[in-house]
């Protein structure tokens, strides 16, 4: 599809009435784990179409461009309303969170694979293992405080089992934070850059918001902790999007990356009534992305083929599980960041700044939060919950005994020891 070659809805009709903006929600107990995230998705990407509308409102001086802001934003809004309401009643927060995993792991893996950029690549790849590890440890709260397994919200297409673990994953805030893409990148990498923002950033806030609202300590201190990693992932997949843009450039590629991911859902869903909500949307979307490039040729003198020379859509996004190239990543558990490129813990120095942050924020492991979820359910069932299809690929994560606290933040480990898979039913 050339989305700038598309019929766009009748001017006048952008908005729906409320009777119809509430939609029924899906059956939580017969609804596809992808439809969910896909939910997921689309509302972190409509929450970031608005933040970017009310920032740029903010930086702009024309007051003609302010309104025709206020017009498309107000369509966004009503969107994002929609999408938020399709989360069932009955739906716990813990439910919900583990879907908001389950979409980082297998939406960051399907983007890695099809990237060109090697800093791309290279960030999606790093923060793919720590959002793997962000859903093995929610997935153990979830046994200890409702004897319910995850793996029946994941539809067993997602495993649950350790990544890089969490404690390890917190850096110096001035590292990882990578280089740029440039204007010429390809379209698709510029995509992936947008679409893996909006939805870290969503569940950033998700997390923020939802902390203080858990029923125990121990849930309110974890979901404070993958926070914080939530925020660092922001601030790595941020790093990346395209520059130099102005903010009507800005405006365009918002809009033509919410058309993409409107027609990858519609292309890819297998609910039927929530397929209409995409193609809803989609027309909305059509709608203002023509708009967008009207205000940039306007206001910029700029045709929008400048910016996209090639606008036929790539293939859709597709989620779907990922288990062997999540397995292949998983021998990277040693990598972290130095400066802006990925390195092995074991060639840092003392002194650099990963381990004085570390130092500062958890010199002693049993006082972190990821660590005492897995200790508490160790204690309380004998081993830790686990879905695996196969053994762990790397030996000194295979304990469910012992929650491995050094790996990815102690030099003195020495890399990983990689075994060869054999099939292996289920563990929990």
């Amino acid at each position: 599809m050339n989305p700038f070659e598309e019929k766009i809805t009748p001017e006048g009709a952008p908005f729906d009435s409320f009777c119809s903006l509430y939609e029924t929600p899906y059956d939580p107990r017969e609804v596809d784990p992808y439809t969910k995230c896909r939910i997921i998705l689309m509302n972190g990407t409509e929450f970031e179409a608005a933040k970017f509308s009310h920032q740029m409102a903010r930086h702009v001086q024309d007051h003609e461009l302010r309104r025709e802001l206020a017009m498309t934003r107000r369509t966004e809004q009503q969107q994002q309303k929609r999408l938020a309401c399709l989360k069932p009643i009955g739906e716990t927060t813990l439910e919900h969170t583990i879907s908001y995993e389950q979409l980082a792991v297998d939406l960051t893996a399907h983007l890695s694979k099809r990237v060109c950029a090697p800093q791309v690549r290279q960030a999606l790849d790093l923060a793919l293992l720590e959002d793997f590890d962000h859903l093995y440890r929610y997935a153990n709260l979830m046994e200890t405080d409702t004897r319910e397994h995850a793996e029946r919200l994941v539809g067993r297409y997602t495993e649950i089992t350790p990544g890089r673990p969490t404690i390890s994953e917190h850096r110096y805030p001035k590292d990882g934070v990578p280089q740029a893409l440039q204007a010429t990148a390809p379209v698709f990498d510029k995509l992936a850059a947008m679409i893996i923002t909006a939805a870290e950033q969503q569940t950033m806030n998700y997390y923020m918001n939802i902390a203080g609202f858990y029923d125990n300590d121990v849930g309110r201190k974890l979901y404070q902790e993958i926070g914080m990693i939530e925020e660092q992932h922001v601030t790595q997949y941020e790093a990346l999007q395209a520059v130099p843009m102005t903010w009507l450039e800005g405006l365009l590629m918002h809009e033509y990356t919410e058309c993409y991911l409107y027609w990858s859902c519609e292309q890819t869903e297998t609910d039927e009534h929530i397929r209409r909500v995409w193609t809803r949307h989609l027309e909305q979307e059509l709608a203002q992305l023509h708009r967008a490039s009207q205000l940039l040729d306007r206001f910029e003198h700029k045709h929008w083929q400048q910016l996209i020379p090639d606008p036929t859509f790539p293939a859709p996004i597709r989620l779907e599980s990922n288990v062997d190239y999540v397995r292949s990543v998983l021998t990277t558990v040693q990598l972290t960041y130095k400066n802006d490129s990925p390195v092995p813990v074991q060639e840092l120095s003392e002194s650099d700044p990963f381990f004085v942050y570390q130092g500062a924020i958890h010199n002693k492991a049993d006082h972190v939060a990821s660590h005492a979820v897995i200790d508490r359910a160790i204690r309380q069932a004998g081993r830790d919950y686990r879905f695996e299809l196969a053994p762990h690929p790397v030996a000194e994560l295979q304990s469910r005994t012992q929650d491995n606290t050094q790996i990815g933040r102690d030099p003195q480990i020495p890399g990983y020891t990689h075994i060869s898979e054999q099939a292996a039913p289920g563990q929990h």
